[in-house]
């Protein structure tokens, strides 16, 4: 018997794309509105409190649905190289909300702090979505204040010891 490779590719799906295409305007329109209602970030509390708000959103109705299916979609675009792109974070209120509260507290790298924060932020709704409940409010004080510290170790720390 001889096993055939998995495909890395596929032709493009239009339905697929056409559903991944609504599924990051729908997102892009929730982030806005609620960069939108909130206050500018001053505090780690505050920002702990807008992650709070988008996480329990984000697991509830018509936006816990469409969290499932743009997991099962970036999942999908390992093979599709036009899911994939569609699917790139996109810049939005608050993305910008979240880089401009670490940049007013002195937070290097801003881009790639901003970056991580919010990936870790979308693995812990990740999990809740599988596995249920909500996510800890713990969970998101540790992680801003992760983003707020400096770093600890690499080249830069090496001179401080």
């Amino acid at each position: 018997m001889r096993c055939r490779p998995i495909a890395t590719a596929r032709p493009p799906m239009p339905l697929l794309t056409g559903l991944v295409n609504r599924l990051v305007r729908l997102d892009q329109a929730e982030l806005h509105a609620m960069a939108q209602a909130l206050p500018p970030l001053r505090t780690a509390e505050e920002l702990v409190d807008g992650m709070l708000l988008l996480s329990r959103r984000r697991l509830t109705g018509e936006s816990r649905r469409r969290s499932l299916a743009r997991h099962a979609c970036a999942v999908e675009s390992v093979r599709d190289p036009e899911l994939r792109e569609i699917l790139v974070p996109r810049e939005n209120a608050g993305r910008e909300a979240v880089r401009l509260f670490l940049a007013a507290h002195g937070v290097a790298d801003v881009e790639n702090r901003t970056h991580t924060l919010l990936t870790c932020i979308d693995g812990l709704i990740f999990d809740r979505l599988v596995n249920g409940g909500e996510v800890p409010r713990e969970a998101l004080e540790g992680l801003v204040a992760a983003a707020l510290r400096q770093p600890s170790f690499g080249p830069a720390a090496v001179g401080r010891r």
